[in-house]
């Protein structure tokens, strides 16, 4: 966001209507995956305690937790994306990535 109020501003003192229309979309595409990013991370939980490993909660990290560049959440994303499993920050337990299955007739009875 910074980089792009920097391009803003900068278009307009240039007076290059290109240049703005590029950085005034990359503000809508910023702002639109953030929205994404923050209806999605809610979803992403680990297995074990049950807490969302992609969305800021504030609770206490496990001792052993590391981090990426100073964020958990990156590094938990990097892991998930570059190798499939990641540990989780909280509770420290490894997590393979999976899709769960519902199934269809969860209360039917087989006979």
């Amino acid at each position: 966001m910074p980089v792009i109020a920097g391009l803003l501003i900068y278009s307009l003192v240039k007076e290059n209507h290109g240049l703005t229309m590029v950085a005034l979309g990359m503000g809508v595409v910023c702002v639109v995956m953030s929205l994404m990013q923050w209806l999605l991370a809610g979803r992403a939980r680990c297995p074990l305690c049950m807490t969302s490993v992609l969305a800021s909660r504030g609770c206490a990290k496990h001792r052993n937790a590391r981090t990426l560049l100073g964020s958990y959440r990156l590094r938990v994303a990097m892991a998930i994306l570059f190798r499939g499993a990641f540990y989780c920050p909280y509770c420290h337990e490894p997590s393979a990535m999976e899709v769960r299955s519902r199934r269809a007739n969860a209360g039917a009875t087989h006979s």
